[in-house]
């Protein structure tokens, strides 16, 4: 049993699979034989530090099991190498995907875990071509290595950028076309999607424009765009559920209410598909 610790008590996520799925998701189990809504994110949609995820707060409203099938720091990838959980989408009755960010996926520049997006496995001879200064051994993780991409050379890692957000535009269009409608797709943060070309590797969702959302928008039945309010930003990690040593690791995640207005969000919209 997988649980954080905090001050108030565990916090328990009741780790569990479905069907033939390698994929570990957080429970309890639901029942798939009726009707319910599935849920396809990163860390967000999981609900990591979270008692309430925004699926559970659906769930709650509309009396519909959610079935969260959010995956810690997942991107598409974990989900088009997994096909016996999409697979289990196509019983939904919709299904909620999650944008998440570009760079935990494989590409033509390295390669990920394929559920563990956000592990690095190895740089591609074009990308070591690119960099020969850099010793790819020293990373284990996406977030690292873009970030010290960038530092070396910004010039540079805008090709890495160009490339990243060009794979994950296909690797979405994939996702997207291989579940069943309807579909929603949620944008998650705490700012709409910015406007312009995105380089900053510690963005959130990392690397994502309005263009690259809008380029998905003509495969799904509804967008929903929820962004934390200031309120909800000056609250921090409140309401979370965390060990002292990963404190900073919450701070960086929406918190409960962040979620409670993805849920006031979703529920209006998912109502009027059911």
């Amino acid at each position: 049993m997988a649980y954080e610790q905090a001050g108030d008590g565990p916090l328990h996520y009741f780790p569990c699979r479905y069907g033939r799925s390698r994929l570990l998701f957080r429970g309890p189990r639901r029942d798939l034989s009726g009707d319910h809504v599935a849920f396809l994110g990163g860390t967000e949609t999981y609900g990591k530090f979270l008692r309430d995820p925004f699926p559970a707060l659906v769930e709650a409203a509309l009396g519909v099991p959610s079935v969260n099938f959010g995956c810690l720091q997942a991107g598409p990838d974990a989900y088009l190498n997994d096909p016996a959980t999409l697979d289990l989408t196509c019983r939904a009755a919709v299904t909620v995907v999650q944008v998440t960010g570009a760079l935990n996926l494989s590409n033509r520049l390295y390669a990920v875990h394929p559920r563990r997006n956000d592990r690095f496995l190895r740089a591609s001879p074009a990308l070591q071509a690119l960099y020969p200064e850099v010793d790819f051994t020293e990373f284990a993780f996406t977030r690292h290595l873009t970030r010290s991409l960038a530092d070396v050379s910004p010039d540079r890692f805008g090709l890495v950028v160009a490339e990243l957000q060009a794979a994950w535009v296909a690797r979405m269009v994939t996702l997207l076309d291989r579940l069943s409608r309807p579909v929603v797709l949620l944008w998650l943060g705490m700012h709409p999607p910015p406007p312009n070309l995105v380089t900053d590797p510690m963005a959130d969702p990392p690397l994502i424009h309005a263009g690259m959302v809008a380029a998905l928008q003509p495969r799904v039945t509804a967008y929903v765009e929820v962004m934390a309010s200031d309120h909800a930003r000056a609250e921090g990690a409140r309401g979370m559920a965390f060990p002292p040593l990963q404190a900073q690791a919450a701070q960086g995640l929406p918190g409960p209410a962040v979620h409670a207005a993805a849920a006031a969000a979703l529920v209006p919209v998912i109502r009027g598909l059911l």
